[in-house]
């Protein structure tokens, strides 16, 4: 069980860089040009590609075992994680002090997209159980 709770911080502290630096890019080149909604369309498909790559890379490395318990502890970790480290870059960056704004960032179309999004990365641990090749 060690291994899942490492396999998910791990997992989830490297799709947040791989996310904050897609996420700049977005913010800072897509939206003028196509609108919130749009970019994050955009965005998800890449962000749920490196995100499946990623967790691939995080189960065989931590050698987390083949078994629903370990890998769906490594997806609620990795959830968990990536969550807060959400919450502390909305703080510190958009002044978001409140879990309730930060709550409410999800109501929007672009937030939902994101939100499902980041259900898809949790559940990507235990859907590899089943990937072939190895």
């Amino acid at each position: 069980m060690v291994a899942a709770i490492r396999a998910g911080i791990a997992y989830a502290i490297v799709v947040f860089l791989i996310g904050f630096g897609l996420g700049t890019f977005r913010v800072l080149l897509l939206i003028p040009h196509v609108g919130e909604t749009v970019a994050v369309i955009l965005e998800t498909p890449l962000m749920l590609a490196a995100s499946w790559f990623v967790c691939r890379w995080c189960v065989d490395l931590l050698d987390v075992h083949r078994r629903v318990g370990a890998r769906a502890v490594m997806g609620v970790v990795a959830f968990t994680v990536l969550m807060l480290a959400e919450f502390g870059l909305s703080a510190l960056v958009f002044g978001r002090s409140e879990e309730a704004e930060f709550a409410a960032s999800y109501s929007s179309v672009s937030g939902a997209i994101g939100l499902v999004a980041q259900i898809i990365f949790a559940i990507f641990p235990a859907a590899q159980i089943w990937r072939h090749g190895d």
